[in-house]
């Protein structure tokens, strides 16, 4: 197994405008492979936006939505793939012949279509479906995986995913600058991005706080830490409807060390070069292999019945 270049993106993607996020996601992908990355990763809903489909209704989903992978857009990324020579992962809103949606992220290359995956636990919308089933493939002699935002959450779907075989998981978010029960959390305030330019420092206190960051490397280089893996987090930066988000796109290794993460509030990317040696050497992979399953498997399978309970606020009100 090689080494292997990854980007990690993030931008100010504009509601419902596939045209524009994709000419963003091409310029994005043809720097990245100037500078001979072979993979370049965008966030959750990159081709649609995601905070705006909280509003619409399920005629307006089917319409914003694509058939993967004849859509227009999974055409797209593959002329773009190929004009740049990159692998390029980006999500979308998916719909079948029977009129389900779906929140979906694309792996695609010049050849078209390597792998979909549909988000486990959807909640922007009531119309969505949730995903069935995870995803494992193959890029570049690595094992991959993906798992969208929430799923990341759910620590078995992480477990579940590195188990499969998955050495890198890719994890596209729209995340952080929300409300929760969580201590510190909350909105960030809009004019604080109008007036980035004279006062960088106020945001940038406020992406780094409770609220962005600081939540953030709560859990994320643990999911890298216990498993032994690669992670590959992707997240917009900007306003995302009426919402503003923080970026910080980053790349972990499987220590859970930061290999590279973006930092300027910029459309942009950064890139870390992986290592298979790494997965090895990391602790996780001792931890796996110590595992007793006899001891849990009963309990981690038992029935359950799930229970998802998201407050989305709009303008700060429920």
């Amino acid at each position: 197994m090689k080494k292997l270049k990854i980007s990690t993106a993030q931008f100010e993607n504009k509601n419902g405008d596939k045209n524009y996020n994709l000419s963003v996601i091409e310029k994005l992908a043809k720097k990245a492979a100037d500078e001979g990355s072979d993979v370049i990763a965008f966030h959750e809903c990159s081709i649609t936006a995601y905070t705006f489909a909280m509003k619409l209704s399920k005629q307006e989903m089917l319409d914003i939505a694509e058939f993967i992978p004849k859509g227009e857009s999974i055409l797209k990324l593959t002329e773009i793939a190929a004009k740049c020579n990159i692998t390029i992962l980006a999500g979308l809103f998916e719909k079948d012949e029977n009129d389900h949606l779906y929140k979906s992220y694309v792996c695609v290359d010049k050849t078209g279509l390597l792998a979909k995956y549909r988000k486990l636990h959807p909640f922007i919308n009531p119309h969505l479906t949730p995903g069935d089933s995870y995803c494992v493939f193959d890029l570049h002699g690595w094992k991959c995986g993906i798992l969208i935002c929430y799923d990341n959450n759910v620590i078995e779907n992480v477990r579940a995913t590195t188990l499969l075989g998955a050495q890198i998981i890719f994890m596209p978010h729209v995340t952080m600058c929300t409300p929760s029960t969580r201590p510190g959390a909350g909105f960030v305030d809009p004019e604080l991005w109008k007036n980035r330019e004279a006062d960088p420092t106020s945001l940038r206190m406020e992406f780094e706080s409770m609220k962005g960051r600081g939540w953030l490397m709560k859990w994320l280089p643990a999911r890298a830490y216990d498993n032994g893996i690669y992670v590959v987090f992707s997240n917009p930066i900007g306003m995302d409807d009426d919402q503003l988000k923080n970026g910080h796109s980053m790349i972990l290794d499987p220590f859970g060390d930061i290999l590279a993460e973006c930092t300027s509030f910029d459309d942009g990317f950064v890139t870390a070069t992986l290592t298979p040696e790494k997965l090895t050497q990391a602790g996780g992979y001792r931890y796996i292999k110590a595992r007793r399953p006899d001891l849990y498997k009963n309990i981690i399978g038992k029935d359950h019945q799930p229970e998802q309970k998201v407050v989305w606020l709009i303008g700060g009100k429920k």
